[in-house]
């Protein structure tokens, strides 16, 4: 009997130990998986952002002779997928020509058309911009013509064919853009729709600016075309400066002028009259600088870029000072010698510099970057233009035509316009902004991660202002004084609260509580004041009454009776609201608020996400801070209270410095859910990335851009990419938090546990 007893002890302490270990083996699986996925993480994210910030690169593809020989270029093209190119020549040819070897029969630099487009002497040549694709050559007499190459795509047995052609939009014959039949020495051109817009320098010097609106018949498809035309004095008093260039804004609204003399000098033309064209500003260069030698438009059209013999670039947009706009200075480059060319990008604010050197820059202006310096291949580029997907370009060294790739996929991205002040395009000042998107092609993308990682601390920290003196009131309440029987209802019934869906408190905080603020706002600020006031007052006048009626309730419960006092002050609060706002706000109080002291107020704002996400915040830090002073052994209270001292001394002095590390814990356990909450800052923000400490206002957190903004992003676009570097910069704040708060309460813990 007594060996059957001990081999089933045997027995059951074997399997204790099987069990144990099996624990053992769990625990330690358990949490080296979750470092392991931290991990994988980590990396995931970093292998989704660090491509945004590698280098551009242009390495040669394809090389081959011109199609003609001893002719000078004016403009290269090319169609979106870099198939088939062409060149315009000073004489008025036009040849397409294959870009690329496709297969065995479409082979690189193959002539695929060639066409005089005016047998006519031409005396000058100008291009609208890239998104209109149209060319225009002068020709003797004061006339232009307008032609378009273009390409008609077919699939012949499946297989893509691009076919060029040439389109005159308006006709083959020449228009009489000069009545007096004057030649033509320069020229500029723009086109909105089918109106349009020519200056040109004439023979005997006149600079005449001419806006042409065309009517095109239904039957015979010919223009009729009514014009107006006026003369620009650019000069203003520079009588011996000559005119070097001409470029017009595709809105037809500008003329910019470029002269040469004494001094090197950029006029700017407002051409909305056109018969009384006015000199709006002059923008004088340094000496230093050297010759200007050439100007262009950046996309968008919105920015002049100015390039000088000594390799200075500089941009200039118009900005809003003493209650007109002018052009001014806003950002400078360096491509270390003579820029001979500027060339733009279609879409992004990327240009392209060719230097006397035979180098190529690359440039980026919003984010102030120099993106590429060199000679791609060893060649020395002296023509280039780059394609509408910005991924090749096309070149000519002396009389070999080149194909080049471009790696430049993120040139927008940069430390500094990540985090710093950027002057936007059309902004008055530098500004941090969020604007990833626009309706416009001509958007400049804004990506200041600064206003929604400020708007992130925004959030979290209105509501821990409301949720943790509540949660740590209620936790050491709860499990220091409240009777054991109360404190099994009440603590359950707030934990609870923590499963409540954050959808449901953010639908709720959107659509009930936000108006609700709106329209009883003197009530709901009446409610905030009121309420600690009446609690002190309440206590107090509980103090003064006699014993044996206090004796009836004991203290664990007093505070129940608190509950019938919030209400009546929540009752009281929003009865007077209408008579508060009447008396002191004029009848209105969000209209005082704004009017008069100019705080801007939104429905869903801060003190809206401060109280509904800190609702979702107080179960949190109350369990575990509950924890932590319900866990302090009784030997330590009960010996403080057996030494004299009072239960308000023996809480402050013994309890809630033995459970400190814990309370820390529920604190930034409670930090770490604010800044990664997401629902709630989505449905009761309004989501406008502004960097405002307005309790009045709204916001737009990192976890809410992330959530709003990934559907629409393009996989593998900045956009998309940095909506990952947000997300890596959340995960980072959240490791530093979560850091923080294990090395404090580690020290906590090492400083109070030998009480």
């Amino acid at each position: 009997m007594a060996g059957s007893q001990t081999a089933s002890n045997f027995s059951a302490g074997k399997l204790r130990l099987i069990k144990d270990r099996a624990a053992r083996f769990g625990v330690t699986l358990g949490g080296g998986m979750v470092l392991i996925a931290l991990l994988l993480i980590f990396f995931y994210l970093l292998y989704v952002v660090l491509p945004i910030f590698r280098p551009a690169s242009i390495t040669p593809l394809e090389s081959y002779a011109l199609p003609s020989q001893g002719t000078t270029t004016v403009a290269l093209g090319m169609e979106a997928r870099a198939e088939v190119g062409y060149r315009l020549t000073a004489e008025g040819d036009i040849e397409f020509f294959n870009l690329r070897t496709l297969d065995q029969d479409r082979q690189a630099g193959q002539v695929l058309k060639s066409e005089r487009v005016s047998a006519e002497t031409v005396t000058a040549f100008a291009r609208s911009h890239q998104g209109n694709g149209d060319y225009v050559y002068a020709v003797a007499g004061g006339r232009v013509l307008i032609m378009r190459p273009d390409y008609r795509i077919t699939y012949p047995n499946d297989v893509r064919l691009v076919e060029p052609e040439i389109r005159y939009p308006y006709g083959q014959t020449p228009l009489q853009l000069d009545p007096e039949g004057r030649d033509i020495r320069k020229l500029a051109f723009e086109r909105d729709g089918d109106t349009l817009m020519l200056a040109a320098l004439l023979a005997d010097d006149t600079l005449m600016v001419a806006r042409l609106v065309g009517r095109q018949n239904m039957l015979t498809r010919a223009f009729q075309w009514s014009t107006q035309r006026g003369v620009v004095n650019w000069r203003n008093g520079a009588q011996s400066a000559r005119i070097e260039q001409l470029l017009l804004t595709p809105n037809l609204r500008q003329l910019f002028v470029q002269s040469a003399g004494t001094q090197q000098r950029v006029h700017v033309i407002d051409t909305r009259d056109v018969q009384n064209p006015v000199l709006q500003q002059t923008i004088p260069f340094a000496s230093q600088l050297g010759r200007i030698s050439a100007m262009t438009l950046l996309a968008g059209h919105s920015s002049l870029m100015v390039g000088h013999q000594s390799g200075h670039i500089s941009q200039w947009f118009e900005v809003s000072s003493d209650g007109h706009r002018e052009y001014v200075n806003v950002r400078n480059f360096n491509a270390g010698t003579a820029v001979e060319q500027l060339i733009p990008e279609q879409y992004r604010r990327s240009f392209y510099a060719l230097t006397a050197a035979g180098d190529v820059a690359v440039f980026h202006t919003t984010s102030s970057r120099h993106l590429f310096q060199g000679q791609p291949g060893g060649l020395q580029l002296s023509h280039a233009v780059v394609g509408p997907r910005a991924n090749h370009m096309l070149a000519q060294q002396g009389e070999e035509l080149h194909v080049l790739t471009l790696r430049n996929e993120h040139p927008e991205v940069s430390w500094h316009g990540l985090w710093g002040q950027i002057w936007y395009e059309n902004y008055d000042e530098p500004s941090y902004t969020w604007q990833s998107t626009s309706g416009s092609d001509d958007f400049e993308p804004k990506f200041s991660l600064v206003p929604i990682s400020f708007g992130t601390i925004k959030a979290a920290f209105y509501a821990m202002l409301i949720a943790v003196p509540i949660g740590l009131a209620a936790a050491v309440y709860t499990a220091y004084f409240m009777t054991p029987s109360l404190r099994k209802v009440v603590k359950p019934t707030i934990e609870i609260m923590e499963a409540l869906p954050t959808v449901i408190l953010g639908f709720l905080a959107g659509l009930w509580l936000a108006p609700l603020v709106e329209s009883h706002l003197p009530g709901f600020i009446t409610f905030l004041l009121l309420l600690p006031l009446t609690i002190i007052l309440a206590a107090f006048l509980w103090h003064l009454l006699p014993e044996n009626i206090r004796n009836y309730v004991t203290d664990a419960r007093a505070a129940m009776l608190l509950i019938p006092v919030v209400i009546f002050v929540g009752w009281l609060s929003f009865s007077l609201s209408p008579l508060i706002e009447l008396m002191f706000f004029g009848g209105d109080m969000r209209d005082y608020l704004t009017n008069t002291l100019g705080i801007n107020f939104d429905q869903r704002n801060a003190l809206v996400v401060g109280i509904a996400m800190g609702f979702a915040v107080i179960p949190t830090i109350f369990s575990i801070a509950e924890d932590a002073v319900f866990s302090v052994p009784k030997h330590l209270s009960n010996g403080s209270l057996a030494l004299g001292a009072t239960e308000w001394q023996t809480l402050t002095r013994v309890v809630l410095l033995t459970a400190s590390p814990g309370i820390f814990s529920a604190v930034m356990m409670g930090l770490g859910r604010a800044v990664g909450e997401t629902m709630i800052v989505l449905m009761a923000t309004g989501n406008t990335p502004i960097m405002d400490w307005n309790i009045f206002e709204g916001m737009r957190t990192l976890s809410a851009n992330i959530a709003v903004e990934m559907p629409e992003s393009e996989v593998g676009s900045t956009h998309y990419r940095i909506l990952f570097l947000a997300a890596f910069v959340l995960f980072i704040f959240t490791f530093a938090f979560n850091t923080v708060a294990e090395f404090v309460r580690q020290r906590l813990r090492d400083k109070y546990s030998s009480l």
